[in-house]
């Protein structure tokens, strides 16, 4: 058992990237200069990403053992990244990643480490699996689903044209949550001709209405822009028992096997996308085999199983 006693130091982003590599630079030393009051205190520093240099020196300097839980591979600029990693190197007494992907990408040389993957939590697990999957909701409607951030290389044009070749389906209907402001997903896609079958959301503090009404979850990540290192939204669905159509390669290709829990298609095969989702809308008993291995699939990737790992790792 823990308490959590959550303290906050200074970081601000700036429109400039010179301000805001200034601001991260000024928040390290910040964080540095607080942590000073745990220096004659038996501390473990865990760091669950390369960006907080400032902890990583002062656990270095003050013989704190320091263990860092690498999540992410695209640091820019690259200067910046080379940095970090010079700093996980000298600093790390044990380095975990969120995948074999990410080791694979980011291994150090001559360093203990190891992969942990990322859980969801006992509640959300819990509330999932007391929903029923249906490949058919009550409004007799097939509800495709996916949800990302608002960037080209998320797939949000692929997912609107993959709506658009579903429209001759009446059945079909797509959703897209992006974590932005309505005014941003306005500017976006001003001018942009939406179908529609395709209806867009902006930011939602609670996604499990959606997950309840879905039917099949995507991920377009672009295979050669951005690699997704894990995928949490992917377990999330999968804990609804909803299939799951994602991306061959990175931490995805990790949780999903092609035909069994969903699809690995890489978001330019538009295409076969849109049919697979036709597919799999006229195949009901197709669909709760998927939700069936979907469910099993996703108690892999429980909290208990996760904070026995880290422990594992740190008291090894």
């Amino acid at each position: 058992n823990c308490t959590k006693n959550h303290q906050y130091y200074f970081y601000k982003r700036f429109n400039n990237r010179y301000g805001t590599l200034f601001s991260f630079v000024a928040s390290q030393i910040h964080l540095f200069i607080k942590l000073l009051r745990y220096r004659n205190k038996a501390v473990t520093i865990y760091i669950n990403t390369m960006l907080p240099f400032g902890a990583a020196i002062f656990g270095k300097l003050f013989g704190k053992p320091v263990y860092y839980h690498i999540h992410e591979t695209s640091i820019t600029p690259a200067g910046l990244k080379r940095f970090l990693r010079f700093i996980v190197q000298k600093t790390a007494s044990k380095i975990i990643f969120v995948s074999n992907s990410v080791q694979t990408l980011e291994s150090f040389k001559n360093m203990e480490q190891t992969v942990v993957y990322n859980a969801v939590s006992n509640d959300f697990t819990k509330l999932a699996a007391s929903h029923p999957y249906q490949v058919k909701q009550g409004n007799e409607t097939f509800n495709v689903l996916m949800i990302c951030s608002l960037r080209v290389y998320k797939g949000v044009d692929e997912f609107i044209e993959i709506a658009k070749q579903c429209t001759l389906v009446k059945h079909l209907r797509f959703t897209l949550i992006l974590n932005v402001a309505q005014k941003e997903i306005d500017t976006y896609f001003s001018g942009v001709s939406i179908p529609d079958n395709l209806s867009m959301k902006a930011t939602q503090d609670d996604l499990h209405s959606f997950y309840k009404q879905a039917s099949l979850v995507l991920n377009l990540s672009r295979i050669n822009q951005w690699v997704e290192t894990f995928g949490l939204t992917i377990i999330e669905a999968m804990s609804y028992g909803i299939p799951v159509i994602v991306p061959p390669v990175g931490g995805p290709a990790e949780i999903v096997t092609d035909g069994v829990e969903g699809y690995l298609i890489s978001s330019y095969e538009v295409e076969t996308i849109a049919q697979k989702i036709k597919e799999l809308s006229k195949n009901e008993t197709l669909c709760l085999e998927l939700s069936k291995q979907a469910r099993k699939r996703a108690l892999d990737f429980n909290e208990s199983t996760f904070n026995n790992n880290i422990i594992d790792v740190i008291h090894a």
